[in-house]
């Protein structure tokens, strides 16, 4: 069985308060785009998880797609499996690549094994890998609030867009993106803004993260400056950095100076 977990980009990113839990409370806006891991997962006598592609670093049982096998295991009792990663999207990006990866693994395992778990349980049991793993059971464009786990599916056309992405191999981690955020006690929900035309999401929809990050890398505040002067209706940092992406009615150019760069027909 091959899968193919797509990459995400946040239109919009509200980090409204810390909540009891220690979690933040978001409300954010996530679109599934067309840049994709790959996973092979095969029946086998014993486990086995293989990773190629670009490096992951830390132990394997910390990878969460070890541990979304686990769990189906110890939920359904399946049997073993060889599951191959072979990782694309680039890591601690925004990108949600390894929430993805591990939604697919469920997704995978469901079929592979005939569970019949429904799209509601596999949600449940993605929201316990990572925050925003259950926005990968049905990917789409959907509305996501709480901790990013209570979701909305919506209707927004992107037709005729163009979507480019640069990650210039910046690393940032959830800690490093929390230190110093600007908490957002505006009026205006991300459901309100997204509603409007695109042209009018620039000073409208915006990214909570932006003003910590861009403040301690100057370069990416660059990178967005760059594509609303290439063109860009509207660009942003997806998620807590550090893609930036640009919306275009014109495709832009790529330029091939970074360590990922692409531009997608939406």
């Amino acid at each position: 069985m091959i899968l193919f977990p797509p990459a995400k980009i946040n239109l919009g990113l509200r980090v409204i308060f810390k909540r009891n839990d220690g979690y933040h409370e978001i409300d954010s806006c996530m679109l599934a785009i067309g840049i994709h891991d790959i996973i092979e997962i095969t029946k086998a006598s014993d486990f086995e998880f293989v990773q190629s592609g670009i490096v992951i670093d830390g132990r394997q049982d910390d990878n969460l797609c070890v541990k979304a096998f686990q769990l189906i295991k110890l939920k359904y009792g399946i049997g073993d499996v060889r599951i191959h990663l072979i990782k694309q999207i680039p890591m601690g990006a925004g990108l949600g690549g390894g929430s993805s990866d591990a939604t697919s693994v469920l997704l995978g395992l469901n079929e592979l094994f005939n569970l019949n778990i429904s799209d509601f349980d596999l949600e449940t049991l993605a929201e316990s890998l990572g925050s925003d793993c259950a926005f990968f059971v049905k990917a789409g464009i959907q509305l996501a609030s709480g901790r990013g786990e209570k979701l909305e599916p919506i209707q927004s056309s992107f037709e005729g867009y163009y979507l480019k992405i640069i990650n210039p191999g910046i690393h940032i981690s959830t800690k490093e993106a929390y230190d110093g955020i600007v908490l957002d006690n505006s009026t205006h929900s991300v459901k309100d803004v997204i509603s409007l035309p695109k042209e009018e999401w620039k000073d409208a929809l915006i990214n909570s993260f932006e003003t910590a990050i861009f403040h301690k890398h100057p370069s990416l505040a660059m990178l967005k400056a760059e594509m609303y002067k290439e063109g860009a209706v509207y660009a942003a940092m997806s998620g807590s950095g550090s893609t930036i992406f640009g919306l275009y009615k014109v495709r832009p150019t790529l330029k091939s100076e970074y360590p990922f760069e692409k531009v997608i027909a939406l």
